[in-house]
């Protein structure tokens, strides 16, 4: 789950700079976004009696990292869309092509697109299950 002050303005934004397409409106306050097999909620801050503390905290206390293809499209597309650049893509030694930037709510957002395989060892990891 995501919080935003503005579900609809964020829903809007999501869908437009990122590979999000809305699959379900919970209501006014609450959304849902698929992307492959994979899918997050957007909702409001302390929107149920029983929201979590963290649904207050500011979007800085945590990051998305989301898995794409074609990321130097997408990086561009959020970029157009008012993402604020934290690092432009760029390849790692894991296999990795990566960029970063904030949302314009200030959240964190990774993009991640596997360019080649790695071994671990080659790179000072260890990988415990195949």
């Amino acid at each position: 789950m995501l919080y935003y002050p503005d579900v609809r303005e964020a829903v809007e934004w999501l869908t437009t700079a990122l590979p999000f397409t809305e699959r379900l409106r919970n209501s006014d306050n609450r959304r849902q976004l698929s992307h492959g097999n994979g899918a997050i909620v957007v909702t409001k801050p302390g929107g149920n009696a029983d929201a979590a503390a963290s649904t207050q905290q500011s979007p800085g206390a945590h990051s998305m990292t989301l898995r794409v293809t074609g990321i130097d499209v997408l990086f561009e597309r959020a970029k157009g869309a008012g993402a604020r650049v934290l690092a432009e893509p760029a390849d790692h030694m894991y296999g990795e092509r990566q960029c970063s930037f904030l949302d314009p709510w200030g959240h964190p957002w990774m993009l991640s697109e596997t360019i080649f395989d790695s071994d671990p060892a080659d790179w000072g990891g260890e990988l415990l299950v195949e």
